[in-house]
């Protein structure tokens, strides 16, 4: 069973279009039951943004400190190897952070199925809309953001455009409460972080298409 979305334009709502039950219709109790799911998904995101390439220098890595600073008995100072121990100003770091990978291992099942809950989270809350800018030749800033608007009011909104929509991108990406982003790159972080989910008639189409397609060919 499909769930009738209205398609918002300039001049109010133009025509509705139909949302596949297994993207925009999971019930509230079944998302509510998936929250881990979603969370591991997100950290799973967060971490593999994360560039690693964080480093100290250890003992190895510093110049100079060969020499002890003075002998070992008699000065009546505390014994010392080197002036480039941790403890002395422009020693070496002791168990510091270096490069490392912070990618985890998630799979592609467990992605798609965190998009879709989180889909439906905000369908359910009826956040998730369908727009037509109307932009055609040139892009309009002025134009999207009255249609925004309509739909979002000045709610943070992610909103997704197909390839070929790029004067409606052009015409949104300056605006600070959307975040735009192309169909083949939804992901559930940006569906959590916003507040409203906002497709273009013909980013909601490539959407649709492209998970539709891939849950054909896993069945």
């Amino acid at each position: 069973m499909a769930i009738s979305l209205n398609i918002t334009s300039a001049e109010g709502q133009n025509g509705t279009v139909e949302a596949p039950e297994e993207l925009f219709g999971i019930s509230a109790e079944e998302v509510q039951n998936h929250v881990p799911l979603v969370h591991q998904v997100v950290i799973a995101q967060l971490a593999a943004a994360r560039r690693g390439t964080h480093a100290v220098k250890n003992r190895a890595r510093i110049s100079g400190g060969g020499k002890k600073p003075w002998k070992q008995k008699g000065t009546g100072r505390a014994r010392q190897g080197s002036i480039r121990a941790p403890q002395w100003a422009g020693g070496a770091v002791v168990h510091g952070p270096v490069p490392r990978d912070y990618s985890q291992r998630t799979p592609k099942k467990m992605k798609a199925a965190a998009l879709r809950y989180m889909l439906s989270d905000r369908a359910n809350a009826g956040r998730v809309h369908v727009v037509d800018f109307g932009i055609a030749e040139t892009p309009s800033t002025k134009t999207a953001k009255a249609v925004l608007e309509a739909v979002a009011a000045n709610r943070f909104a992610t909103v997704v455009f197909s390839r070929e929509n790029i004067n409606e991108w052009l015409s949104v990406r300056n605006l600070p409460t959307v975040h735009p982003i192309f169909a083949d790159q939804l992901n559930t972080y940006d569906v959590v972080t916003a507040e409203d989910i906002v497709f273009t008639k013909e980013g909601f189409e490539a959407f649709v298409a492209a998970k539709t397609a891939t849950a054909a060919k896993e069945d």
